[in-house]
This record gives structure tokens, sequence and C-alpha cells, in this order.
């Protein structure tokens, strides 16, 4: 860029009027006030002799990198380049929330949700048992027994208005992760997800711990954790659903359809099934709730919803000590989440839980879902 001083004669290719005498700048093509050759991205005069450019607009060579160097969403840096001089990060298949390589190793927590990284300059809540919460998903998490009876209650009322009423009455717990890990090595049935299992459908005759009473939460971390041992007995097929405490109520929920799912065949008598074929149908379910959940909650503007505290405490059972499902008209985020969970189901890379997904989806979009379970009974197989 050369700066001259011009008599007469010039027009500037900023504003277009007469340059007159004075100063000018001499560079890409044309003449320019000093004060009219500015950056692209934050529009202040370019006044030093290097400058950046991109499609035949100028930059400051500092604004340059920011537009074009992507930062690092887990330390704010700049993302570093690669042996070959190029830009290599890692980017969330969903979010979208870019990172350096190195954050893959270096132990930077996750969100047990939403899975996305922790920012360096924000700090996620600790649970109990390790696992960590972004403050977004917090906003809805389901933490205690009692709190997750009326999500129960309406997953009920969502099978029956199936004609899929489960017709035992299950108990359902909320636990620790140390606790459904237990619980799963006493399981001598089931396909479990590892590691990322969340839920369970139990079978076998146990004593479970589940969370009695919601925690504080002080600082970052959950603070004064009650739980109480809880002994199922085995009056049925199914014992008891347990489900990891501390998630959103969308992904509370849509662990507990796939679970309730388990019930329900194992109530209704269907045989022994692979295992593609069990999961698979189950997700469909859970796959199924979330679709309705996200659009009612789209249109709903209706508070938290109620039920009656008299009667039974028994977890599982129709009536409650709480009265938050925490349903009502969701935020943006929380729109974002269930479309997150969703995109979960139907990108899941495991034969069992992924591939059975997606045939038993087919399924049921070609045949219905009544067709489809009268051929599993038969056959303990999807329909072509």
């Amino acid at each position: 860029m050369a700066v001259e001083l011009c008599f007469a004669g010039r027009t500037c290719s900023g504003c277009g009027a007469e340059i007159g005498h004075g100063r000018y700048l001499s560079c890409m093509g044309g003449f320019w006030h000093p004060e009219c050759f500015r950056c692209q991205a934050c529009n202040d005069p370019i006044s030093d002799y290097e400058f950046s450019m991109s499609r035949n607009r100028p930059f400051h060579k500092s604004c340059y990198k920011e537009q074009h160097h992507p930062r690092c969403d887990v330390c704010n840096n700049f993302i570093p380049t690669n042996a070959a001089g190029l830009i290599e990060y890692r980017a969330h298949p969903f979010w979208m929330q870019k990172y350096c390589p190195a954050h893959e190793y270096d132990r930077t927590p996750r969100c047990c949700s939403c899975e996305r990284m922790e920012p360096r300059d924000t700090k996620y809540l600790v649970l109990d048992d390790g696992r960590k919460l972004c403050l977004e998903c917090l906003d809805s998490a389901i933490v205690d027994t009692n709190e997750c009876q009326p999500l129960y209650i309406e997953i009920g009322e969502f099978y029956e208005g199936l004609n899929m009423k489960v017709q035992q009455q299950v108990p359902l717990l909320l636990v620790e992760r140390q606790a459904l890990n237990e619980a799963m090595e006493g399981e001598k049935q089931g396909h479990h997800h590892l590691p990322e299992t969340r839920g369970l459908c139990l079978s076998e005759e146990q004593t479970v711990r589940t969370i009695l009473k919601r925690p504080r939460i002080g600082g970052h971390r959950i603070m004064d954790m009650i739980t109480e041992p809880y002994r199922l007995v085995r009056r049925c097929e199914v014992t008891a659903i347990l489900i990891l405490y501390g998630l959103p109520r969308l992904l509370t929920g849509s662990i507990l359809a796939h679970e309730m799912m388990h019930a329900w065949l194992r109530l209704s008598g269907y045989p022994n099934l692979r295992p593609e074929v069990e999961e698979g149908i189950c997700q469909v379910l859970a796959h199924m709730w979330l679709e309705s959940e996200i659009i009612a909650g789209s249109s709903s503007s209706s508070g938290p919803s109620s039920s009656s505290s008299s009667g039974s405490s028994e977890p599982g059972s129709s009536s409650s000590t709480s009265n938050s499902s925490k349903k009502g008209k969701r935020s943006q985020f929380e729109r974002k989440l269930g479309d997150f969970f969703k995109h979960q189901i139907e990108s899941d890379a495991s034969p069992a839980y992924g591939d059975g997904f997606r045939t038993g989806n087919q399924a049921v979009s070609k045949y219905g879902l009544r067709r489809t379970l009268d051929h599993i009974r038969l056959t303990g197989t999807f329909p072509c």
C-alpha cells in the first residue's frame, strides 16, 4: 500500500468523491482517502502498510485472523495449525462446538446430557456420582424419585393412548450411577448399552438405593444427597425401572419411554427377542414420545402439571408428593435439546440400538405400530 500526495483529479474508491489536494492511498487498483480505506471487519481505517485481503475486501491482519482463523469454543485460543500448516479442529456433529484436537485427550469434561465440552470460562455442575451437567441442561433436570412421578404418569398416559397400557404397577426409582451399575450386575437378562447405560428395566429381586429427597446445590456441586434402600419384590415379570438422576426432563422421559417398552413387552407375553428387535422397538417408542413432546412443547403455554398427593407414595404409583413435572412451554434451548436427543437415537451406530431403531422405525412407518408388534410376537422379527 503506497501513501502519496495528490494534487487533483483523483476519485476515492471508497466514498466516490474527488480526493483533491493532500494525502491519498494507492492500493487494490484504486485511490482512497486515508479515512475511507477501512477494515471490513471492524470498520476502522487501515493505516498499516500491510493488510489482508479476502474476496477483494481489505482487513487488518489481526481482524482477518479473527474472522478466518477459528477460535476454540473450549479454551478460546486460536485453534493451532498442524504440521502441514492447516487448521485442524474437531466439531460436535450436532451442536457444531469447535475445539482443539488436544481437548479430546486432556480430560476436558463433557455435559452428561448434551455432550458439549465445558468451556474454560464456564463451570458445569458436578453431580454426586462425578458426572457433570451444564447449566442449560440443569434448568430442566429431574433429581429425585418423587419429582419424576408426574412424568411417569404422563408417559403411562402416552402408552394408554397407543392402546398399550402397562397392566402392572411398576416402581420407578431415580438412582446414582453406582446404584445403576450394581443393579445391572445383579440382572440376569437384558441388553445394556455400555458405557452409556442410563436406565434399566429390572426383573430380579434386589435392594436398590434410590434418591429420596432433592439435594441442594452449593457452588458448583450437588450437596446433601439423601438416599434410602428400596427392596424390590418380584410380583411379576418386572420388578422396577431405574433411571439415572440429574438428567433433563426430555432425556429422562425418553429413557423412561424406552424402559417402559421393555416392561410392556415382558408383561404382554412377548418371547425372548434378539437385541436388535427388542432394543430397536424400545428406541422407536422413545423417539415417538420425544416427537410428541417437542410438538406439544412448541405450542403449549400451560404451566407445570400437577397430580394428587394423597394415597400411596410408593415409587411408580399414580400418586406423588411432587407436583412438578417441569412441563410447560419449551425454551428455545430445550426444544433444541429435544432435537439433539432425537438425533442421538437416529444416529446411534450400535447394531442393537442404532440399526435396530432404523429397521423398527421403517417397519412402523410402513405398517403401523400395531401390525409391527403383531409381527414381532409371531416371528420375533420386524416385518420387511
